[in-house]
């Protein structure tokens, strides 16, 4: 298939514009559940949203899209009130109360799914599809539902984006301040359950905890502000969304929904790995590097500790000496300090016993090893 008749496909066409509405809420809203130590949450909600997909289902006697939203809706959002309960009605923690919400909504939903499947009802082909989504099914008609529930979703941000913000860094100050912490943080979960509804039909319940997880990780390597790590949150989730479509449209039988979370996972390993200051490789080049540096103070301030020793600035010290001091090699120790200019080599005088070469304290090499060894000592008596 060439590139203009890809591009101009009525389905694919859907599947883009689907994941990228996907990944944008998913993105701004998964921000606040991950500063709030609840990554478990968009698990729950996602879990939860099955009961509500069949008693939908039941309800409008078909697979009406309208209606199975609604009922994922309600149910994420009652699981959410039930953990909240559980959180301040009992000695349980979050992550307890999240793991009950789940199991048991979860539960009556496969009791529910299974007992669709027994009615025979003519129209409830596909209906399992929502546990694993089947993006290819969106129809444009459900694209407009999705941009109408993320609408919403996104409106809610930037019209309470101080108040979310407030209580998603330091609740009890924010309850000094006068604010309802507690109706803030249901109406943040409740539209994080909106999230969960809008990616239903395109990744399914199992796998959209990590479409709303998965972006504000990746993007919490990167950022130190949450305005910029909304905008990479989003701009990630989009990204991935798209990429992970794109993917599946080249692909015969590739499914789109675990295509689009291994996008996303893909842009969350490169964060971990090489994000400037969080990421592992920056953290191992930073590790070597003060290691380096560490033996590189350890070798000055020998010099210096030598040559006080023999009450003579300009002491020649042999490697050697140096060596048997620190118990290690300090060959290259040696070789930096000199192009730093803080010790230079000496060939030691014909009457002067052995012929290894010789190293000696600049004037600036002093100084640098009073300044280590005056830090030390500071730090000592603190």
């Amino acid at each position: 298939m060439s590139l203009n008749a890809l591009l101009g496909d009525y389905t694919l066409q859907n599947v883009v514009m689907g994941a990228a509405m996907l990944g944008l809420v998913s993105g701004v809203l998964g921000c606040f559940a991950v500063l709030r130590k609840q990554s478990l949450l968009g698990d729950t909600l996602s879990h939860a949203a099955l009961p509500g997909v069949c008693l939908g289902f039941i309800i409008a006697g078909g697979r009406e899209m309208g209606s199975i939203l609604a009922g994922a809706l309600f149910t994420g959002s009652l699981a959410a009130l039930v953990m909240l309960l559980l959180t301040r009605m009992s000695r349980l923690k979050t992550d307890a109360a999240l793991g009950i919400s789940l199991s048991v909504f979860f539960a009556i939903g496969v009791v529910l799914l299974t007992y669709i499947q027994g009615t025979g009802n003519a129209s409830q082909g596909g209906l399992d599809a929502f546990l694993f989504g089947q993006a290819a099914a969106t129809l444009r008609s459900d694209l407009w539902i999705m941009a109408g529930v993320s609408g919403v979703a996104l409106v809610l941000v930037g019209g309470l984006w101080k108040e979310f913000k407030l209580v998603s860094f330091d609740a009890e100050f924010a309850a000094t301040q006068g604010l309802p912490v507690t109706l803030l943080e249901a109406l943040m979960t409740v539209m994080i359950a909106l999230a969960v509804v809008v990616g239903l039909q395109m990744v399914g319940v199992v796998l959209m905890a990590a479409m709303v997880i998965a972006p504000a990780v990746a993007a919490r390597q990167w950022a130190n502000k949450l305005e910029t790590m909304v905008m990479l949150s989003a701009l990630f989730g989009i990204v991935g969304g798209v990429t992970g479509a794109l993917i599946s449209a080249l692909g015969p039988g590739l499914a789109t929904g675990p295509l689009i979370i291994l996008s996303l996972s893909s842009v969350v390993l490169v964060s971990l790995l090489f994000a400037p200051r969080r990421g592992f490789v920056w953290e191992i080049l930073k590790l070597q590097r003060d290691r380096r540096q560490l033996r590189h103070q350890r070798v000055l301030t020998t010099l210096y500790q030598l040559a006080s020793h023999h009450a003579d600035r300009q002491y020649r010290s042999e490697k050697r000496m140096v060596d048997a001091y620190l118990g290690t090699d300090s060959r290259r120790a040696l070789e930096r300090l000199t192009v730093r200019g803080l010790i230079t080599q000496q060939t030691p005088p014909s009457h002067e016993p052995g012929d290894h070469k010789r190293w000696v304290l600049t004037p600036e090499g002093c100084r640098e090893a009073e300044r280590i060894l005056d830090d030390l000592g500071r730090g000592g008596r603190a």
